[in-house]
């Protein structure tokens, strides 16, 4: 058996095709995960907003039962704590309520939720594309009376 010349078995080598899935697979394959786990992650976190703006527009739509600015308020405060559980990504410790009555309007009652977002895993990540921000504020408001 002859033995191939070094430019025979470069020839051989460039032509042949064996491996060429596994390199192929190897390229794309971090690039595919990161996008997957990507979507799941930014998901979870659209899921605590969803979930933050859901207790909000609730809360609002409970104070509205209450006769005066300060059972409105308890009213909303209480329904956020009393549901927030009910979200299963958010951590009812981390939710802050803050009900009034609007600033322009003293017919319109606004409930503004605070989640502290920092403890959630999309933070323990590295950072290749920029971060949300770590508080989600979310308001919802109401007009009072007969309209």
């Amino acid at each position: 058996m002859a033995h191939a010349s070094p430019l025979q078995r470069f020839r051989r080598f460039r032509t042949s095709d064996s491996g060429a899935s596994a390199v192929e697979f190897a390229i794309i394959a971090p690039m595919f995960l990161m996008l997957v786990f990507g979507i799941v992650i930014y998901g979870a976190y659209l899921a605590a907003v969803h979930g933050v703006q859901q207790l909000a527009a609730e809360a609002a739509r409970n104070s509205i039962a209450g006769l005066t600015p300060t059972e409105r308020a308890t009213r909303a405060t209480s329904y956020v704590t009393a549901n927030a559980n009910s979200y299963p990504l958010l951590d009812v410790s981390h939710l802050t309520v803050n009900a009034a009555a609007s600033a322009s309007d003293a017919n319109v009652f606004v409930v503004t939720v605070n989640y502290d977002a920092s403890d959630m895993f999309i933070y323990s990540l590295p950072t290749f594309v920029p971060a949300p921000s770590k508080t989600i504020v979310r308001s919802a408001a109401i007009p009072r009376g007969g309209y």
